[in-house]
């Protein structure tokens, strides 16, 4: 009996001294000590996406390659070595000095594949998996990325990965079809943008165009549908397109027969559009100076010329007949100075635009008159579909590709000659001639009023900036500027040069006058719309209510202060506009919006790794700590939330909504109003109850944030073992039984020290004390999270509850109110 014990433990022993790689655990990270070998796996932040070795469908060979970790039918996403597999099981993925990260198989000495980078010291790097499916390789320390795997597409696209041109690098991204189901290798189909001309995206067979998505319209490539939110950009670094999710689980493929497709995941792998498909998807089908009708019954019904043209060989339908079909201009027709114009064809697909001409700076109707000055331009549009048309595209020659749409598109003016013109206007007008000289007298009735009255309004406005030469009353808000900064005054000169001075119609043709689909949110004194100026760039435009509790002061003051004030966590601001009883504020423009839009959205915080937040954290810690010691004013916010914290393209964070914030003159440090503004659950004590506040009002703030930042929780709400505690109250009560790692987003995943949020918790502890004198200030803050050092023990806060609102939220106060509008009581958290 006892040696078969001991045979049993001997065993057990065994078991239990075997190398992990039998039964690998997930890797958060590869180092040079610490390589991927098959059968290893390698997963991201928060479980999205794993990488590791893998055969594809009946393929025997090994490749590296990224798939979702948690959609329970295998998808990859992208191949490193797609034309050079391992064979067999013995390959192993690792960062070497000569080629960044290597796959080698059997002989090291001969890689199968590289990064093609060189390290002068390989101890200094490790490469991770991002949650965005980005295999990225970061030096040490600075976190710099050196090589990413989103820089080298396989035939899937990714949220957040670029397709296009790198302008300073010469790198081209696209997505390469694999070449069949079991073998992942470069296959002949690609799709990327061209950058000729007005860039576009093109699916291509070897050279030959399968499909033409067109060109960027403003809202999305012209020939696509879709809900997701896409960009495209276009500048001195690069031409690019990307898409970006809130929630879901999307993903664009290109097959190995040239198909353009849209899966999303539910339960299973739904395709949403394939491209091309109908009568009118594949490219140059009808021939040059065509439209298609995608919705014909047949493709010989499908194909008519375009305005002006007519069909080479009338006995043939268009676009048959190896080119005798083909549309082309009418036969005796002139269009260059002899009375042409131009017809309307709507809601097109634009033609292909890899040689035509592009200008920002031009108005529809300036595109018009150049067009018509160039005997050789076929055809013109704007840039931009927005606002009514922003720039000028015009082409010169063959218009290859158009279609129409039932419900989307843009307008394209053809050139057609005077006889056309005129049977065109004919076809479109049934009014009797009476009818129409009415018409015309009308309208020219109309148009001296309308221009007399202009003129009398132009005077009058002339008067007036005679008086004053700022677009609107500014003395008053000057003399309070001086006056609350000691004298420091503002001349002509500083004001022109870092404050652009918009028109409303300017601001109102960047948003499609203000249009709901431009509308990014709504808050306390107003709506934010998104924008895009006549040069292209976008714009972030706060249009005040009305009605709203943001008066003329406080919009003055946002104005002078934030254009003071320079840092990179500081939201910067572009211009205003004071006309026509409206207050308009115009941003930069943030693509991914405001915090709470992450860290309260389930599935989009799983996109923000512990390593990202806490660079937020900092971030915004610097942020306060430049208003409150380091700019030459001593700001005080009051009104610091989650969804006042903007991100930009690389989730670096951005305080915005200075309306309420007060200015301190020389050394003072507090101040008491009757007027209590701000977001309840955000406010310190002694701020709601009193309306006292101070830099250490601002220091309150930042410590629910960052609990929330951590917990993914907002502060209002309550608990079941504690109804009348927030989150503060929640977090205190684990805090004192040692328990507070409970509270810890799951969704931040494991890569993280758990020391080191704790310290993080400790700190938002501190702020949120219930004496002002016992907060640390944002020195002291910024101090705490850049370093070890030990903290102090943190003394009980004091829980502020208010009364619900009517929507039984009690978080649902949006903008600023006295501090009679809500009955706030004092809670000692025990």
């Amino acid at each position: 009996m006892s040696s078969s014990i001991g045979a049993f433990i001997q065993i057990l022993l065994l078991f239990l001294l075997l190398p992990s790689s039998i039964c690998p655990l997930p890797l958060d990270a590869l180092t040079p000590n610490r390589p991927i070998r098959d059968g290893d796996v390698l997963v991201s932040s928060s479980q999205i996406f794993a990488l590791g070795f893998f055969s594809p469908g009946n393929s025997q060979h090994r490749y590296v390659g990224v798939w979702y970790n948690k959609v329970p039918e295998q998808t990859i996403v992208w191949v490193a070595n797609r034309d050079n597999p391992v064979k067999g099981i013995s390959g192993v993925l690792s960062i070497n000095g000569d080629g960044g990260l290597v796959i080698h198989g059997k002989d090291p000495s001969t890689p199968l594949w590289s990064a093609n980078v060189t390290l002068s010291s390989p101890n200094n790097f490790t490469a991770k998996l991002l949650d965005t499916g980005n295999l990225v390789l970061l030096e040490n320390g600075s976190q710099r990325v050196v090589w990413e795997g989103f820089d080298y597409p396989s035939d899937t696209l990714l949220p957040f990965m670029k397709i296009g041109l790198n302008r300073r690098s010469g790198l081209e991204k696209h997505l390469t079809s694999w070449k069949s189901k079991d073998d992942p290798g470069t296959g002949s189909c690609t799709c990327g943008i061209d950058p000729m001309g007005v860039p576009q995206l093109f699916l291509r067979k070897g050279r030959e165009a399968l499909w033409r998505a067109g060109p960027w319209t403003g809202d999305r490539l012209s020939g696509t549908v879709g809900d997701y939110n896409s960009s495209f950009f276009n500048n001195e670094d690069e031409i690019s397109f990307m898409y970006v999710l809130s929630t879901g689980i999307i993903r664009v493929v290109i097959d190995e027969s040239g198909s353009f497709q849209v899966f999303g995941w539910n339960d299973q792998w739904v395709k949403f559009y394939s491209y091309p498909t109908g009568w009118c998807d594949p490219y140059g089908r009808c021939g040059p100076n065509t439209n298609c009708d995608p919705a014909a019954k047949d493709f010989k019904s499908a194909c008519t010329c375009l305005p002006g043209f007519e069909s080479k060989s009338p006995s043939l339908s268009v676009g048959e007949g190896e080119g005798e079909g083909r549309c082309i201009r009418k036969v005796g027709a002139s269009t260059c100075q002899n009375g042409e114009g131009f017809v309307k064809v709507a809601r097109v697909k634009l033609p292909d635009s890899s040689t035509a001409r592009v200008n920002l700076n031009m108005s529809l109707e300036e595109c018009k008159q150049k067009c018509l000055m160039a005997c050789s331009c076929t055809a013109y549009t704007s840039a931009d579909e927005r606002g009514g048309g922003i720039g000028c595209v015009t082409w010169h020659g063959d218009l290859m590709d158009t279609s129409t749409f039932s419900d989307v598109g843009q307008n394209l003016y053809v050139r057609v000659d005077a006889t056309s013109l005129a049977q065109y206007a004919k076809s479109g007008d049934s009014l009797s001639k009476k009818a129409r000289l009415a018409i015309s007298i009308g309208s020219v009735t109309v148009f001296i009023l309308l221009l007399t009255l202009y003129w009398l309004v132009r005077m009058k406005m002339k008067g007036k900036c005679r008086q004053n030469k700022y677009p609107f009353e500014l003395t008053a808000g000057l003399t309070y500027f001086e006056e609350a900064t000691g004298g420091l005054a503002l001349d002509d000169s500083r004001i022109n040069s870092e404050l652009l001075l918009f028109h409303l119609n300017t601001v109102a043709t960047a948003t499609n006058n203000f249009s709901i689909e431009n509308k990014l949110g709504e808050g306390g004194f107003g709506s934010v719309y998104k924008g895009i100026l006549y040069d292209g760039k976008e714009i972030a435009v706060k249009r005040l209510s009305k009605f709203s509790g943001q008066g003329v002061e406080e919009f003055k003051n946002e104005v002078l202060l934030i254009a003071k004030l320079q840092h990179r966590n500081l939201v910067k601001i572009l211009g205003c506009c004071f006309e026509e009883e409206e207050k308009i504020l115009i941003y930069e423009y943030l693509p991914n919006k405001s915090l709470d839009s992450f860290i309260f959205n389930e599935p989009r915080r799983a996109l923000l790794s512990w390593k990202r937040r806490f660079e937020i954290i900092l971030g915004i810690a610097r942020g306060l700590l430049y208003l409150h010691e380091d700019s030459r004013l001593r700001i005080i916010h009051r009104d610091l939330k989650a969804s006042n914290v903007l991100l930009d393209n690389s989730l670096n964070p951005k305080i915005a909504d200075f309306g309420m914030a007060r200015i301190f003159r020389g050394e003072q440090t507090e101040a008491n109003t009757n007027r209590v503004v701000g977001t309840y659950g955000y406010m310190s004590p002694e701020y709601a109850m009193k309306g006292l506040f101070s830099i250490k009002s601002d220091v309150y703030s930042f410590g629910v944030l960052l609990l929330e930042i951590i917990t993914g929780i907002k502060n209002a709400g309550s608990y079941e073992k504690h109804p009348y505690s927030n989150l503060i109250g929640h977090v205190w009560e684990l805090w004192k039984e040692g328990r507070a790692v409970e509270i810890i987003d799951s969704s931040i995943g494991e890569s993280y020290l758990v020391s080191e949020i704790i310290r993080c918790i400790q700190i938002a502890l501190l702020c949120v004390q219930e004496f002002a004198t016992d907060r640390p200030t944002m020195s002291a803050v910024v101090s705490m999270l850049s370093n070890d050092a030990a903290l102090p023990s943190p003394r009980r806060p004091t829980l502020l509850l208010t009364t619900m609102s009517p929507s039984g939220d009690p978080s649902s106060n949006k903008g600023g109110s006295s501090v009679n509008d809500v009955t706030c009581t004092i809670v000692e958290a025990r």
